[in-house]
C-alpha cells in the first residue's frame, strides 16, 4: 500500500517519528513538507498536495500540523478525500469504520510519538464498516454513496443540491 506522510513545522517532530515506524511496517511513503524543523511550508500546501496524491491513487495519507485541524479542512475540501481529524485511538478507528476516511490528521502539538503510532495503526489497518452491526454497515455503505452523489454535484458546479 502506498501512503502518504506529511507535514508542516508544527508537526516536523512527529513526521519525523513515524516515518521509521511506518517503514519497518513494509508502508511504501512519500514524505510531504518540510525537510529540516525549521523550514516553514504552509500546511495547506501540504494538505492540497496530499489531498491531489489520494485522488491520484495513494491509498491513505497522514497529516500532522499543530492540530491536525488545518490540514483536515484543507485536504477535506477535494472531491474523494474524506479527512478526519483525530485526538484518540478511538477516533481514529471510528473515522475509518463509520467514515471510510482516508486521511488522518493529526496534532503535533497534542500527540506524543507512541500514541500517533498506535492512533495510525489502527487506522491504516481498519476497513469500512468493521466491528459494526450488519444494519448499521448498510446504512453507511447507502450515506456514503449519497454523500459521494451530493459531492459529485458540488464539483460539477451545480447550483441546486438535492
Amino acid at each position: 500500500m502506498h501512503l502518504i506522510l506529511g507535514s508542516d513545522r508544527s508537526g516536523f517532530s512527529l513526521r519525523r517519528a513515524l516515518e521509521p515506524w511506518l517503514r519497518e511496517q513494509g508502508w511504501a511513503i512519500t514524505v510531504l513538507g518540510p525537510e529540516q524543523a525549521d523550514q516553514a511550508v504552509p500546511f495547506y500546501e501540504v494538505a492540497a498536495a496530499a489531498a491531489r496524491a489520494v485522488q491520484a491513487g495513494a491509498e491513505r495519507a497522514v497529516l500532522i500540523c499543530g492540530t491536525g485541524m488545518g490540514m483536515a479542512q484543507v485536504a477535506g475540501k477535494f472531491q474523494g478525500v474524506r479527512a478526519a481529524c483525530a485526538e484518540s485511538v478511538y477516533s481514529a478507528k471510528m473515522a475509518r469504520a463509520v467514515n471510510d476516511s482516508n486521511v488522518l490528521c493529526l496534532g503535533g502539538w497534542l500527540i506524543a510519538p507512541e500514541l500517533a503510532k498506535e492512533m495510525t495503526r489502527v487506522f491504516l489497518r481498519t476497513e469500512f464498516t468493521e466491528g459494526l452491526e450488519e444494519w448499521r454497515g448498510a446504512w453507511l455503505q447507502t450515506a456514503k454513496e449519497t454523500i459521494a452523489a451530493l459531492e459529485a454535484q458540488l464539483y460539477c458546479g451545480q447550483q441546486e443540491v438535492t
